[in-house]
């Protein structure tokens, strides 16, 4: 029996075909309707098992958009560094950390959603409308449009991506520069085989998420040979003790970090 689509349903990245490029489709549509400035919102460093949260929010000039724009993840390094500075140089930027600290006693969704909402208070001018990847919505004191997989579609968003990775990456130099051995500064925090190597000979660090099984395992949270812990989700869930920390030096002018 043949089923119609849902009406509501979010727009998907399509398989195969040809690579999808984020456009300004969505934010010139908004500019004709007279809603203006738009605001694209997204963060880095979901994952990782150790280090905070970085969100971004980017208001683009339409008349000044960098060329090369694109999804963070499909960047490397020194590309993303060069976006970086000419997305600084051109548009409204609003960066927001999650710290560790929060991240274990909140939990990774609602400490993202967060700094997203905090991120977006950065910008220098209050947004008429918000366009952030993934499929939640959030407190950005304005309308709010959630676009799954908004990174790879929406030009905002992709900028905000780049923003986010850049800062976190500079973030997690100076972790590493201050924790030698763990190699923060290659790895970013991620569960590769070198972390989990120096998490084992190490142990945790102060910027370790608690909350997270592995580093829950490290601390002897959780007890290693019980049959449930290959079946825990990747966030333990818990809210573990948490203690104060200093938060690494953020990487752009105090006017535009919160």
């Amino acid at each position: 029996m043949s089923r119609k689509p849902a009406e509501n349903s979010a727009p998907r990245l399509p398989l195969g075909g040809a690579p999808v490029r984020p456009t300004f489709k969505r934010e010139r549509a908004a500019l004709k309707r007279g809603i203006w400035p738009v605001a694209g919102c997204d963060e880095a460093g979901r994952g990782p098992l150790a280090g905070p949260v970085v969100a971004a929010a980017v208001i683009l000039d339409p008349k000044r958009i960098p060329r090369g724009l694109d999804d963070s993840k499909k960047l490397n390094p020194e590309r993303r560094e060069v976006l970086y500075a000419r997305i600084c140089d051109v548009a409204e930027v609003g960066i927001a950390v999650a710290s560790r600290a929060r991240i274990d006693r909140d939990n990774i969704r609602q400490a993202s959603l967060w700094a997203l909402a905090r991120a977006v208070k950065a910008l220098p001018t209050r947004p008429c409308l918000v366009f952030v990847d993934g499929c939640d919505r959030i407190e950005a004191g304005c309308d709010c449009e959630a676009v799954i997989s908004g990174d790879a579609l929406v030009l905002s968003i992709a900028a905000a991506s780049i923003v986010a990775k850049v800062a976190r990456d500079r973030l997690m130099a100076q972790v590493g520069a201050a924790h030698p051995g763990y190699g923060f500064e290659r790895h970013m925090g991620y569960s590769v085989p070198e972390h989990a190597d120096a998490l084992t000979r190490l142990g945790p660090t102060v910027h370790h998420r608690r909350s997270f099984a592995p580093v829950a395992l490290a601390y002897g949270d959780l007890p290693l040979a019980a049959p449930e812990v290959a079946e825990l989700p990747f966030e333990t869930g818990s809210a573990a003790p948490v203690e104060a920390e200093a938060e690494p030096r953020s990487p752009l002018p105090r006017s535009r970090a919160v």
